[in-house]
Formats: structure tokens, sequence, C-alpha cells
């Protein structure tokens, strides 16, 4: 016989009420740790940072120390002394680079002259380093040898463009005048010490190219 009393002595609303309580909590303690382990984290990456700045303050002044020891060893006297004479070695290579020396020239003259052939004078117009010419005077055994002689002139190709004019016989053999231009870049004092070196300015003419010019008027 059912006497309609209930035997459950919790009100359902106090059991609904506990349930959600229990349920917030748990949201709060969670939400609690992960705040905890964000905080430890970065209280931990704080310090890193802060001890790898300390670092790295330490290896530069380690660093800074040891180029100062380094430069203090070289002795800065010394290397501003050999600085100064690399610089005064390089404007005396610039100078005698474009000094231009006549000895060459005189050289060829006495080594290069035929033995048929001989000069009685030579007149030298420089209007400066790069416009040298000279005049000639001269006699050779006879027509040939001055064909000769103007060929051999322009294989060695410090006189360009030479020119031989009033050629006649005379009572010592066959009289000739000779005009010519001095090529300056075989001219150079650098040239005379190493004879390549003039090949790389790119200005000298091949000798093959300058051919010697005869005008002759035999009598």
């Amino acid at each position: 016989m059912d006497s309609g009393i209930n035997s459950n002595f919790i009100p359902h609303d106090t059991a609904q009420s506990a349930g959600l309580r229990i349920h917030s909590g748990s949201i709060w303690d969670l939400v609690s740790l992960i705040s905890a382990v964000l905080f430890v984290a970065s209280v931990v990456l704080g310090v890193g940072v802060f001890l790898y700045q300390q670092f790295l303050e330490k290896s530069v002044s380690s660093k800074v120390d040891q180029l100062k020891r380094a430069q203090a060893a070289f002795e800065p006297p010394l290397i501003q002394e050999i600085t100064r004479l690399d610089d005064r070695m390089r404007v005396a290579d610039i100078i005698l680079g474009n000094h231009t020396t006549l000895s060459r020239f005189f050289h060829m003259l006495e080594q290069e002259t035929l033995t048929t052939v001989s000069f009685k004078s030579l007149e030298l117009e420089a209007t400066d380093s790069q416009n040298m010419a000279i005049r000639m005077e001269g006699s050779a055994k006879s027509v040939n040898s001055i064909a000769l002689q103007a060929d051999t002139f322009s294989k060695i190709g410090i006189i360009s463009s030479p020119i031989f004019s009033n050629i006649n016989r005379g009572t010592d053999g066959v009289n000739f005048s000779l005009t010519a231009r001095l090529n300056p870049v075989l001219l150079r004092f650098v040239s005379e010490i190493s004879p390549q070196s003039a090949s790389t300015d790119g200005s000298s003419v091949p000798s093959s190219v300058v051919q010697p010019t005869i005008y002759q008027q035999q009598q």
C-alpha cells in the first residue's frame, strides 16, 4: 500500500545546485592550473633571456678585450709607419710608370743601326712626354741598306711611322733624311725594366701594322 510519502529526503533543487557547484569548481581549477603554468613559464623564459643577455654582454666584452690586446701586440706606431711607406711606394710607382727615358731609344739606335748605315745628326722635338719627334740625317751604302734599316726600325716599335726622304747619291754613299715619332709607351722607365709591361698598356702599335715610308730621290 502506497502511503504517498517520498522516501528521498534530499530536495531536488539542492542536488542540482551541488552539481553545478562541483562543475564550476572544476573549471576554475583548470583555469587556475593553466594560469599557474603560464606564469611559471613566463618567469623561466624571462630569467633565461636575462641570463642569455648577460652572457652576450660578457662575451662581447671579452672579445673587445682580446681585440685590444691583439691590436696592441701589432704595435700601432709600426703599422702607421708601414702604411706611410706603402703610400710613398705607390706614389713612386706611379711616377716611375709615367716617367719617360730616352736611354732606351739611344740603346736601340746603337744596337739596331746597320753596319752599312750611319747617322750624322739627330734633332729631337718634344712638346711633352707623349709627343716626341726626331729628325736624323744619315748615309748608307746603298738604297737597299736604307730599306733594310727602315724595316728594322719598324719591327722594334720605338720609332713609329718612320719616313725616309731626300735620298740621293753622294761621295760617301747614299744620303737620306729620317723623320719619325717616338712611341712614348716603349720609352717609359717601367718598359726599360720590364719590356713586357709595355704591351699591357694596349696603346702600343704592333710593328707589323706600322710600315716605313721611303721617298727615293736619286740624282
